[in-house]
């Protein structure tokens, strides 16, 4: 039985699927890749802040803030030029080419990613990218240079939006698997 499955592969193989194995990687056993699963996160990801953009751009710009827990979370519509925190606002269109970058990286990246937790980090950080990069597209005052429609506004805090939030969360989930030393492919290091 065990001849039989390493000649036809299993399901969760590189084999399986038609792929060559590289040299050594039949002694790292890595399951099934995790496209689908980048992909589910980013497409849930970037549809929430969409559709939170348009509901706060046609309902709470150019009124007052709404008090959601007294004054320490408020709902307030702005349009930011820069990057988080409002730093930055004359390299809109640096901002712009980072975020397609980052896209870029992640899309290339998906093609060796074989971990769950990676699946799910570069599904944040790519749904809140692209979030992010359609306003700098589509939005005024032209393409590229876009503002960014920011809403949630603690208090003592910056004002963010969705999008930014998942990318933090993106970005935290990425430092905590780099320090437990799982890689994207699946494999764990020691270093």
């Amino acid at each position: 039985m065990a001849e039989a499955e390493r000649i036809i592969g299993t399901p969760d193989t590189p084999e399986a699927a038609g792929a060559e194995p590289e040299q050594g990687d039949s002694a790292r056993p890595r399951g099934r890749r995790r496209i689908a699963v980048l992909f589910a996160v980013a497409t849930f990801a970037y549809t929430l802040d969409l559709v939170s953009k348009l509901f706060v751009v046609a309902k709470l710009e150019h009124h007052a803030p709404i008090e959601v827990f007294g004054d320490w979370l408020e709902f307030h519509a702005i349009r930011n030029p820069g990057a988080a925190f409002g730093f930055g606002a004359a390299f809109t269109v640096i901002f712009t080419m980072i975020a397609a970058a980052v896209i870029v990286v992640i899309a290339r990246l998906a093609r060796k990613l074989y971990s769950l937790p990676w699946a799910i980090a570069l599904g944040l950080l790519l749904g809140g990218a692209l979030g992010n990069l359609t306003d700098r597209i589509f939005r005024s005052p032209g393409i590229f240079q876009g503002e960014v429609v920011d809403f949630i506004a603690p208090k003592g805090f910056a004002v963010f939006n969705l999008a930014d939030s998942a990318i933090v969360c993106g970005g935290i989930l990425i430092v905590l698997l780099s320090f437990r030393g799982l890689d994207p492919d699946g494999t764990v290091h020691k270093d």
